[in-house]
């Protein structure tokens, strides 16, 4: 993976994590905290989840020895989630392709020492955020509502017409 490519995944991430939240806060208080059975049972619970694992990772990446943040109420995820990503963002633009071997030590959510190279991380950033869009997306449709189009053909489209 090169650094124009972990800023592409970063920047995709954050557009369709926007256009999800945009989504999920246009539904009522009782639609987001409805019950699925799906994930992290509701579309606020996994859209938090998203949230906290994105906040996570980033205190592993850009805070060496950072603690793991608690867990995220919506209003959290609501006002919060959109300024972290744009930090992920900013922390991306900063990337050269040699920082993306570098081995990230951390604690697991077990307490114990790990590491992961750094293009792994931004790897799972990202699949970890699309499986848990998808499900939201699918408790939104499961609402009757027509979820966003958030596929990376789509970025890559919306990118493409501004120039």
């Amino acid at each position: 993976m090169t650094a124009t490519e972990a800023r592409t995944l970063i920047q995709y991430t954050a557009w369709a994590s926007l256009k999800v939240l945009a989504a999920a806060q246009q539904l009522t208080e009782e639609q987001r905290t409805q019950s699925t059975g799906i994930s992290h049972e509701s579309i606020a619970g996994t859209l938090g989840h998203i949230y906290w694992a994105d906040r996570a990772w980033f205190e592993r990446v850009a805070t060496p020895g950072g603690v793991l943040p608690k867990p995220a109420s919506w209003t959290d995820t609501e006002k919060a989630w959109p300024a972290l990503l744009d930090q992920w963002s900013q922390w991306a633009d900063a990337l050269t392709d040699g920082d993306l071997d570098r081995e990230v030590h951390y604690k697991s959510l077990a307490g114990t020492p790990a590491s992961t190279r750094l293009d792994h991380i931004v790897m799972h950033v990202v699949n970890h955020a699309t499986l848990h869009r998808g499900q939201v997306m699918g408790m939104i449709r499961q609402l009757g509502v027509q979820p966003p189009a958030t596929d990376m053909i789509y970025y890559f489209r919306e990118q493409a017409a501004k120039g």
